[in-house]
């Protein structure tokens, strides 16, 4: 039960610190490009990773993203019980911090989208949207394989998975405001509803898509690696 409660702290923080920054920080009415601006945004999504990573990585492995816990599951690293019971609490660690987030930026008189749901504007095709998700979760997920792999540096894994995080971000928050995490997307669309609640199916489809194509090429890399 230890391991499942630090998964609900550490996505509590993850969405509190990073959907608050861009809610409260990233500008005047919460709109990311002034304030603390898209960099800032990246790396508070960034950051939170990291100092999590280094808190609860011992107890759960910090995967605080129902995507992890997929590629995870799908490489044989984890059963499917405690996949499933990561996953859950993680969404309930993601209500909480969009609780709290809600009523303070609610407090603050904050307009708009208080939560920092995910949506992708008309401008954005609900194909490119998809394809966004899907592929930056690839990569986010298999950074994360291979960096907590048996054969990796050790003490490094947080800094790399935390970067990598920042810098899917910087790419991708202004197609869809970056999810690669169902849980970080549910949890304010359900404060937010209209389109964040509309368009929800894809940031929980895509993501798993990317995390399950990352986890066939870590397997892979894996064979390949016991071959030679």
């Amino acid at each position: 039960m230890k391991k499942y409660f630090a998964e609900m702290v550490g996505t509590m923080v993850l969405v509190l610190m990073g959907c608050g920054s861009a809610v409260i920080a990233g500008g005047a009415a919460g709109a990311v490009g002034t304030g603390v601006g898209t960099l800032g945004v990246a790396l508070a999504f960034g950051l939170s990773v990291i100092v999590m990573v280094y808190t609860i990585g011992s107890i759960s492995g910090c995967h605080i993203n129902p995507a992890i816990t997929l590629g995870i599951y799908l490489t044989g690293r984890m059963n499917g019980k405690d996949a499933a019971m990561y996953m859950i609490f993680q969404v309930i660690g993601a209500l909480l911090g969009s609780t709290v987030l809600y009523f303070i930026a609610t407090g603050m008189g904050i307009p708009g989208n208080i939560a920092g749901a995910n949506s992708y504007a008309e401008s954005t095709s609900e194909v490119s949207a998809f394809l966004a998700e899907a592929f930056f979760t690839f990569i986010f997920v298999l950074v994360v394989l291979g960096s907590t792999s048996s054969k990796a540096p050790s003490g490094f894994a947080g800094l790399a998975i935390g970067l990598a995080l920042v810098l899917i971000h910087i790419v991708c928050i202004p197609i869809t405001g970056t999810s690669v995490n169902p849980a970080r997307s549910i949890a304010p669309a359900l404060f937010s509803q209209g389109a964040a609640l509309s368009q929800l199916w894809l940031f929980i489809v895509a993501p798993f898509v990317g995390a399950a194509c990352s986890a066939l090429v870590w397997k892979y890399f894996e064979d390949e690696e016991s071959v030679n």
